[in-house]
């Protein structure tokens, strides 16, 4: 839920109300109001997210918190030079969307990464998928999501090592480095983890992302605060499950079983988290379905099929391109039928 919501979404506009003459209450459209503020919902997902940022201290000491502490501060400071260089407030900067963004990007980075190139995935996140398209709510794909595409391109080899838990050191990178479960599975032949390893957080992996039991209880907590609707995360991991139950059914001995896709790699975080992104996935119930059934599909392609171990970014971005075609498909009927030219 990156960068999530457009200030349309939760912020009612003023309206102009007037009596009639027998006393009825004559205002002007929309008549829905809503009590839910950006500020509100921003600040509910970094509570949300607090679980996966004790799991990530658990597994990588404080060098998890100085990994998020430094993306966040990139995100809050590049708002805040294109609020200036554009003449506009600093009010942005207290509505919680920048701090989302830099703990979703620092928590699908992995542990070792320097601090100056996360600091760079945070400024191109804030800066190049958001402020240029105009701020909060105009944004066409997953801000963190795009940082985190563009760490990729600019640092391959920083972005794919990873680190067994516990040997960090906070401002080193000196650690013992392995595959992420999936990398090895897919491309070492290595037997697979553990299932409780996997869901506790025991595996290396992104700093946000190795516990699933994490995601899992900071998710059911968006979703029962209703700050994220449920149809995207049982689009994910729904199509995620019955993609590996049929390919497991098919080759066993080839491809994982359900729950250890499930519960590796950032698939929960990003059925939850990701996908759940205000901005970035339509607005019908319908196209939220089909936006996560989109997502989970695209992971389990890649994953299985793919040159890549993971394919939540990736699956993120393509859906989001598809948002608009989506949002046109499944717009219901108004009453009475469109109007005619």
């Amino acid at each position: 839920m990156s960068d999530a919501t457009s200030a349309a979404a939760t912020t009612p506009l003023p309206i102009k109300e007037e009596t009639g003459p027998r006393g009825f209450l004559v205002s002007s459209a929309p008549h829905l109001a809503s009590g839910a503020t950006t500020r509100r919902i921003m600040f509910e997902v970094v509570l949300a997210m607090l679980p996966l940022l004790v799991a990530a201290v658990w597994c990588y000491q404080w060098r998890a918190v100085a990994l998020t502490v430094t993306v966040v501060a990139a995100c809050l400071i590049t708002e805040a030079l294109f609020n200036w260089a554009r003449g506009l407030s600093q009010a942005s900067l207290s509505d919680g969307s920048a701090i989302v963004t830099g703990m979703i990007l620092a928590f699908s980075l992995p542990p070792s990464m320097r601090l100056y190139q996360a600091f760079i995935g945070g400024v191109v996140a804030i800066g190049l998928a958001k402020m240029v398209f105009g701020g909060l709510g105009h944004n066409l794909f997953n801000p963190a999501m795009v940082g985190r595409a563009f760490l990729m391109i600019c640092f391959p080899v920083a972005m794919t090592t990873w680190t067994e838990p516990g040997t960090l050191k906070l401002i080193g990178v000196d650690a013992v480095t392995q595959a992420t479960p999936l990398a090895a599975a897919k491309f070492h032949s290595a037997p697979l983890a553990a299932l409780w390893d996997l869901f506790v957080g025991r595996v290396g992996g992104c700093v946000g992302e190795t516990s699933a039991l994490a995601a899992l209880v900071g998710g059911l907590y968006l979703v029962i605060r209703r700050v994220a609707d449920w149809r995207q995360p049982l689009g994910v991991l729904g199509a995620a499950a019955a993609f590996a139950a049929i390919a497991h059914a098919v080759a066993p001995e080839k491809y994982a079983g359900v729950l250890y896709h499930l519960n590796s790699g950032a698939l929960m975080f990003g059925a939850f988290f990701i996908a759940t992104d205000y901005v970035g996935a339509p607005v019908t119930p319908w196209g939220r379905l089909i936006f996560g059934i989109g997502v989970g599909l695209l992971v389990m392609l890649i994953r299985l099929f793919g040159g890549y171990p993971e394919g939540v970014m990736y699956a993120v971005l393509v859906m989001n391109g598809l948002t608009p075609l989506i949002e046109r498909w499944t717009t219901p009927t108004p009453f009475g039928g469109h109007a005619q030219a």
